[in-house]
């Protein structure tokens, strides 16, 4: 192929050559220099020269081309079936060797493209007869690059699906999530057994399905996961997320409103117990999901709540006004 003309193969004959091998039927033959800019032609035996004059070229009876490139195509399969059985003649003689290995790449195993990793998903949704157990960060809403609307799309019609089996759904997210507009018309377009809950700090991301197999990030920008079958991890994880439900504050179907504790809010005091461990104000917003202007607007607000005139006065006011005793009473 040139450099000007795109490749492409026989079955997708680009529209110029089709044009011109269409010309050439019709008139016996075209010029050499009107094949210069489908070079394909040539390539695959469709336009060929005329022997007695350059600077035409002659066209190969449709007939004819299409016979030649059937039989290219039905060699190429019998060369593959010819390998395929010398492959598993050599192979077969070593499967019982490696029978425990091979069983521990099914219960665990890397998917190392988002293509895979939702592939993977949606086969283990397709035979789900039970429930989905997630976890979603609040990257995957929040963080306009990260969000797409084809993808969310997909992954709505196919949580639809599972409810329609009468499969439930269960989701955490994190409380700044409360309120996001993408969340919100999620769950006001899912029917079926479907609830959602929130806290100040979630895992990363985490799907369990079925109880069978489970899906972790396996890098932080996740174009990479592992996918868990493994019992004894995957029932751990399910541990892991029931523990974290029952801690959580109910968002969907019926809402609970965080209490404000003498005029400190739940956010303001989360963000307060992380002050006091020593967190700078870019972690506290990672870990809370938030951007760091808001949260030192949140620190604000506290610091005058409690009276602070510093951030060391801060930490020691906060110790010394309960505020983080009371957290626990109020959820």
């Amino acid at each position: 192929m040139s450099p000007a003309h795109p490749p492409h193969r026989v079955e997708e004959l680009c529209e110029p050559g089709s044009e011109l091998y269409a010309r050439a039927l019709r008139e016996g033959r075209v010029r050499t220099e009107d094949a210069a800019d489908t070079p394909c032609l040539i390539d695959f035996g469709l336009l060929h020269p005329n022997f007695e004059d350059t600077e035409w070229l002659e066209p190969t009876a449709p007939a004819t081309a299409l016979h030649r490139l059937l039989k290219n195509t039905a060699e190429r399969i019998a060369d593959e079936r010819r390998r395929e059985e010398r492959l598993t003649a050599t192979f077969e003689p070593l499967m019982g060797i490696g029978s425990a290995a091979a069983a521990d790449t099914k219960a665990i195993r890397v998917l190392s493209s988002k293509e895979r990793i939702n592939e993977a998903i949606s086969e283990a949704m397709a035979d789900a007869s039970q429930q989905l157990l997630a976890i979603q960060p609040h990257s995957a809403y929040h963080k306009r690059l990260e969000f797409n609307e084809a993808a969310h799309t997909a992954a709505l019609e196919r949580d639809q699906a599972l409810l329609d089996r009468g499969c439930r759904i269960r989701t955490l997210y994190q409380h700044t999530l409360r309120h996001s507009p993408h969340v919100i018309a999620r769950y006001e377009l899912l029917d079926g057994d479907v609830e959602a809950r929130t806290l100040n700090e979630v895992l990363d991301r985490l799907l369990i399905i079925d109880q069978t197999v489970a899906f972790v990030p396996a890098n932080r920008d996740r174009t990479a996961a592992v996918e868990i079958r493994h019992p004894a991890l995957v029932d751990y994880l399910v541990m892991v997320f029931d523990r974290l439900w029952h801690l959580a504050v109910p968002m969907y179907p019926q809402a609970v409103q965080q209490p404000s504790v003498n005029g400190i809010t739940a956010r303001q005091r989360a963000i307060a117990a992380l002050l006091i461990e020593g967190h700078t104000d870019t972690a506290i917003a990672d870990r809370l999901g938030m951007n760091v202007r808001t949260t030192r607007v949140h620190i604000a607000k506290l610091a005058a709540t409690l009276g602070s005139e510093s951030r060391a006065q801060l930490g020691y006011l906060i110790a010394r006004s309960g505020i983080l005793e009371q957290e626990g009473s109020a959820q």
